[in-house]
């Protein structure tokens, strides 16, 4: 019996009883549309972080005190004062190294007038809007002369503008108070939004690093240095190139540990990623569980289409079909349901994850393998579940199936 006549013969089958074929298909569309739809929608989010993560400076490395022992007692990293303004100094001279600043903070309430938002000043210098892709949307940066001569000058974040003037007036040129020290508006910040993990990055105020230290809080070490590589793929060894200048710098001994810590972006973007894909993969797997399940319902349908038509098959083995007939034409049926229900669940897939992005604004991003693993392992579940049922049709004795009642 060829292909054709078989593929007539399990269509004629299937059409006779369409609610059962369809509420066979049902495990099978809605496992390949939950899997499509999980993976877009991990796909959309590790996508949404790493351009977050980019945003912020991809390449960009942070370096804080590190937490020592002391007399057997080991101190905060918060109470060190390891980290100098020469130590930024040293790290601008380091080969690798495309921008350096240190980095001082202090909290407290900005008033304007009758207006008043508590924020945070960070003591920086111009070269941290290139480190943390910081753009100036009006007014100016302040200058290196500005940093020498700690001068009372500040820019302001989209938050912090809307919260201290409120009715819609150019900041630039206005004198704002932090505490009790009077500070110009010299600039506002383009706003950058929320970043990956809900923080606001318009809730920001920069200021000359030597204004913060001198006249908010009267020290004379930094509470960090932001830097950037070159590139990404040359962070890590920047940092190694940092981490000898300091260790230099702080004559720390061989076999001493570090009186200092190094982050990268790099390290966050690996382990949002990480913890994305484990996230992803957990999804997809509750979503292929939908697939066993419409796979076993292939099988027990199956299993029900044999004995039913016990009688019909003896009839064709009886005038002359062989086994190898009998097995192709049952394997055909369960075939035709699960890609019929993969071919639906795809289209679903994509409806369910349009209307994610439509409804919950959620990035999502569909991969063409997601939709191809999708397929074939349906494919591969009506094989699988549809093989075992179809070899008993075809093992079954002719005159045995003909008696059949």
């Amino acid at each position: 019996m060829n292909l054709i006549n078989l593929l007539k013969i399990a269509f004629k089958a299937l059409s006779n009883n369409k609610l059962r074929c369809f509420l066979t298909m049902l495990g099978i569309i809605i496992g390949v549309a939950s899997v499509i739809t999980m993976l877009a929608i991990g796909q959309g989010s590790k996508n949404s972080i790493r351009d977050q993560i980019s945003e912020m400076g991809s390449n960009m490395i942070m370096i804080f005190p590190g937490n020592m022992q002391r007399g057997g007692v080991r101190q905060s990293s918060d109470n060190m004062e390891t980290l100098k303004v020469e130590d930024y100094k040293a790290l601008s001279t380091v080969p690798g190294v495309a921008a350096v600043s240190p980095s001082v903070q202090s909290s407290g309430q900005l008033v304007n007038g009758n207006n008043n938002y508590p924020s945070s000043v960070y003591g920086i210098n111009s070269d941290y809007l290139d480190i943390r892709k910081l753009k100036v949307k009006d007014g100016s940066m302040f200058t290196d002369h500005d940093v020498k001569a700690a001068a009372k000058v500040c820019i302001l974040g989209k938050t912090v503008v809307d919260n201290l003037f409120p009715d819609g007036t150019d900041p630039v040129g206005r004198v704002i108070r932090f505490g009790k020290i009077p500070m110009t508006v010299i600039g506002v910040l383009e706003s950058k939004g929320t970043n990956s993990m809900g923080m606001d990055q318009d809730d920001i105020v920069l200021a000359p690093y030597t204004t913060v230290m001198k006249r908010i809080l009267a020290i004379d070490h930094i509470q960090g240095i932001f830097a950037s590589a070159v590139n990404e793929d040359d962070t890590e060894a920047t940092i190694s190139r940092i981490t000898e200048v300091l260790r230099s710098n702080h004559k720390i001994t061989e076999g001493s540990e570090n009186d200092f810590q190094i982050r990268s972006q790099q390290e966050l973007s690996e382990m949002m990623n990480s913890t994305s894909d484990m996230m992803t993969i957990l999804l997809a797997c509750i979503a292929g569980i939908s697939l066993l399940v419409g796979g076993i319902g292939i099988m027990n349908i199956m299993y029900v289409s044999v004995t039913e038509r016990t009688r019909e098959i003896g009839l064709r083995m009886a005038i002359g079909a062989r086994g190898i007939d009998i097995l192709s034409q049952f394997l055909i049926e369960a075939v035709i349901i699960s890609v019929t229900g993969g071919i639906v669940g795809i289209i679903l897939g994509c409806l369910a994850t349009w209307l994610v992005t439509a409804i919950a604004q959620w990035p999502v991003d569909i991969r063409m393998y997601s939709v191809g693993v999708s397929f074939l392992v349906c494919t591969i579940t009506g094989i699988f579940f549809g093989w075992y049922p179809a070899r008993k049709a075809s093992n079954l004795d002719p005159i045995e199936a003909i008696r059949y009642e």
